[in-house]
């Protein structure tokens, strides 16, 4: 079977959460082609090899900022771009079909790339746009968006369970969306719980499209080296979340790996007794799949991060903290008092009934 597999590239999330399904995909002996761009692509390269194509398309347009403000600005400047990246995709995927013949195809946030000819399933977590100030008729609006541009797709796989409920009203109590078009599948990790000593006080890990990486990234070398956990004999990790550059260094006794792979990222989330992370969905993923107590730093600005800490924050599960609020030492201490998340469908069932049905087309 020859499957399309298209993965977004805002940030490293979506690629994150979609190697795990392409790794059981070519397990049970399809032929994938990938298709990415950016750090996403480095990735996926990185992890997959020969055993994959790819093909590197340009994604929609960051529309990140370095305020709030600044995000919503560029974004509603960026909007037309976007769907006529959108339509892009929809033309260049029929042109790929009509080449190659996919069985079926598979979009992880790449909203074009899908045909009526074939079997098609997007991978997504965010059904429901939260926006600022939970604006009731524009959130109905982009839900109906949403539904009518993926309403000719065979089935929305949704990482999340109604019981476990991590994505909160990004995928729940949805008011458009037909439930059998929805496939509540479990969570989706690449990272998996292993029997390791937690010998790290402190793992922290970045990730997602700059410049707020970059922004994130200053304010913590600031902060590590005031606090100088070291001298306190405390042991911390950072991974700065750039494939691009993995080289490895040592800063005020901190280790810091320009990016580390999934098996060493997932060693050092389950060596980490805390892990410090931006809230993005695939992150709160992993460290559900693992039970880790955590910080959560929400992008300034993105608004489905922003409400995804605060949602877990209220349910008492990590530390939530506003990046211009972020101050080590409190924000590590008030995580450890608290439970962590937890998430009772995980990463092996999930992959199986994702899997189960995209073959089967259903």
């Amino acid at each position: 079977m020859r499957i399309l597999y298209a993965v977004g590239s805002w940030g490293l999330g979506h690629a994150t959460r979609s190697l795990p399904l392409i790794q059981a995909l070519l397990a049970r002996g399809a032929g994938v082609t990938v298709v990415s761009t950016g750090r996403a692509l480095l990735l996926l390269l990185e992890e997959l090899g020969e055993r994959c194509e790819f093909v590197d398309w340009p994604d929609v347009p960051q529309t990140l900022g370095r305020s709030a403000l600044e995000f919503y600005a560029r974004s509603a400047l960026a909007l037309p771009r976007m769907v006529q990246v959108m339509y892009r995709e929809r033309a260049w995927t029929a042109e790929l079909v009509r080449r190659r013949r996919f069985d079926r195809i598979v979009s992880d946030n790449r909203y074009g790339v899908q045909h009526p000819a074939v079997p098609s399933f997007h991978l997504a977590h965010s059904l429901r746009f939260i926006a600022p100030g939970r604006v009731g008729p524009l959130e109905w609006a982009m839900e109906a968006f949403n539904y009518r541009w993926f309403r000719g797709l065979r089935r929305i796989l949704v990482p999340d369970t109604s019981e476990d409920r991590l994505s909160g009203d990004l995928a729940h109590r949805l008011r458009i969306f037909p439930p059998a078009q929805l496939a509540y599948v479990g969570i989706l990790s690449r990272i998996r719980a292993r029997e390791l000593p937690q010998d790290l006080d402190l793992f922290i890990t970045l990730s997602g499209p700059e410049p707020q990486r970059t922004v994130l990234e200053e304010i913590l070398r600031r902060q590590l080296a005031a606090w100088r956990p070291a001298a306190r004999g405390l042991r911390v990790v950072v991974a700065l979340g750039r494939p691009e550059a993995p080289r490895r260094e040592e800063a005020e006794g901190v280790e810091v790996y320009g990016y580390l792979d999934g098996r060493g990222q997932e060693e050092m989330v389950n060596r980490a007794r805390v892990v410090v992370a931006r809230s993005g969905y695939s992150t709160i993923m992993e460290l559900a799949e693992v039970e880790r107590q955590a910080v959560l730093v929400p992008t300034p600005g993105q608004t489905e991060q922003v409400y995804l800490a605060t949602y877990h924050g209220r349910r008492g599960a990590v530390r939530a903290v506003a990046q211009s609020r972020l101050a080590l030492p409190r924000d590590v201490e008030a995580a450890a008092a608290c439970p962590g998340l937890r998430a009772r469908q995980k990463t092996e069932g999930a992959v199986r009934r994702a899997v189960d049905l995209i073959l089967a087309g259903a």
